[in-house]
């Protein structure tokens, strides 16, 4: 019986994450509907796993007998879900420690960390408190005008904190990412992070110097993890790098993150179905 338990959840956290998918909408409800869609499904099926463990293996539910085998599901969900998180954390420290291994510089009133690589490269990386790091190759062929725009977009990551969030998210992205929905999903996060502080930036700098810099930028594209890292320019699907210079070259406000509450209380409730596994524990009797 905690085996078919599990099963349903499964299958209730795939329809959850096909209900979620952005498909259409505003940035803000496209941004919300991916949350949703990427953070219910481990939730569900942790939570899951915590109701199969807390009623053990022996016994009867609803008149069926339950056994070892989705006790030890569970406990390997769980089992797995710690370790995942023990291995992003250990290597989101060491690229830390990477990162302070660069010596400091002064460049264009700010600190940052000097990457001694000729390719264009500037990121955050951290995660609460990230620090940003710039290429030799970046400085030495972007004129002052377009690094700033690139320093200006990457403060914007920054204010958001988005290395610390996606943290997070890409904890929950690894953990299923053997679900249908979830890489898209994940793709969609990331470029409404990118549009979100492309379009902070532009507030700031002319967002058709800023187009011009990605163009550049996309050019030597360097492969980094997603998890603690705010590239301004990383590998991407092409259809990323379009719409981002088609929503800063276009004058549309409507598409923005403030058109729309920032907290939708009814895409927010799919939340409630987290604990619904929680209410089977009754139903469970040691024989």
């Amino acid at each position: 019986m905690h085996l078919i338990l599990i099963l349903l959840s499964l299958a209730f956290a795939i329809i959850c994450q096909r209900v979620s998918f952005p498909d259409s909408g505003t940035w803000a409800q496209r941004w919300q509907r991916s949350l949703i869609g990427l953070i219910l499904p481990p939730l569900m099926l942790l939570m899951t796993a915590v109701a199969v463990i807390w009623m053990g293996p022996v016994g009867q539910m609803l008149g069926r007998p339950t056994g070892w085998l989705g006790y030890g599901l569970a406990w390997g969900l769980c089992g797995w879900a710690l370790i995942l998180g023990l291995i992003l954390t250990v290597r989101g420290w060491i690229s830390i420690l990477q990162v302070r291994s660069y010596r400091q510089i002064e460049v264009n009133q700010m600190t940052v960390r000097l990457l001694e690589n000729p390719v264009l490269f500037c990121a955050q990386i951290g995660f609460w408190h990230p620090e940003l790091v710039v290429s030799q190759g970046l400085l030495k062929t972007l004129t002052p005008d377009q690094q700033q725009a690139v320093f200006v977009h990457e403060q914007a990551h920054h204010y958001y904190r988005d290395t610390f969030w996606f943290f997070g998210l890409g904890w929950c992205r690894r953990l299923t990412a053997w679900l249908p929905y979830t890489e898209p999903i994940w793709q969609e996060l990331l470029l409404l992070r990118e549009l979100r502080a492309d379009r902070r930036a532009s507030q700031q700098i002319d967002p058709l110097l800023l187009a011009e810099t990605l163009l550049l930028m996309v050019r030597q594209p360097v492969a980094v993890s997603e998890e603690n890292c705010a590239a301004f320019s990383c590998t991407a699907p092409a259809n990323r790098i379009t719409e981002r210079i088609e929503a800063l070259l276009s004058d549309d406000d409507s598409q923005s993150f403030e058109s729309d509450p920032p907290i939708n209380s009814w895409n927010w409730s799919l939340l409630v179905f987290v604990f619904l596994p929680l209410i089977t524990v009754p139903f469970h009797h040691h024989c």
